[in-house]
């Protein structure tokens, strides 16, 4: 169970991953040594999982941000759809939901054309129909759990 001051590093990890021990000491009272400690338990139990650089993807070229439900033709089929995508670089989530879809999935692809090209592939492969929406604006994204 975490209590207040692990919920507050995890915040401010959240916020900055490569905040100092001591950068987040000051922000939620205690000594760098503890907040130390504290993340390497946090690390250790699981809590923490990864560190990542966050990218914009339009520097990457990547224009056309989509959310893809995808629903199996052949309900007797296998529940293997993250398997199937595994090498579609393109699949950025892939959420297992409740509702008229089995999955959503979000996409990032250069342009539509792309989006297009990698419907078809996704169709063929996984052997699903899907509905696709595409995004016009995200006024946030990947915001922190707030507790």
């Amino acid at each position: 169970m975490l209590d207040e001051r692990d919920l507050e590093i995890v915040t401010a990890l959240r916020e900055d991953a490569r905040a100092t021990y001591a950068d987040i000491a000051a922000r939620v009272g205690l000594s760098a040594s503890s907040v130390h400690e504290r993340v390497r338990k946090l690390e250790a139990g699981g809590v923490i999982t990864a560190y990542r650089a966050v990218v914009d993807p339009e520097s990457l070229g990547l224009f056309v941000t989509a959310l893809i439900a995808v629903t199996p033709l052949d309900p007797q089929q296998p529940d293997d759809l993250p398997e199937r995508l595994a090498d579609l670089p393109e699949v950025e989530d892939c959420l297992s939901v409740a509702g008229e879809a089995n999955y959503i999935l979000k996409v990032r692809t250069r342009s539509t054309n792309h989006l297009e090209e990698l419907i078809r592939r996704l169709r063929e492969k996984a052997g699903v129909s899907t509905r696709t929406t595409i995004v016009l604006s995200i006024p946030f994204e990947g915001r922190p759990v707030i507790q």
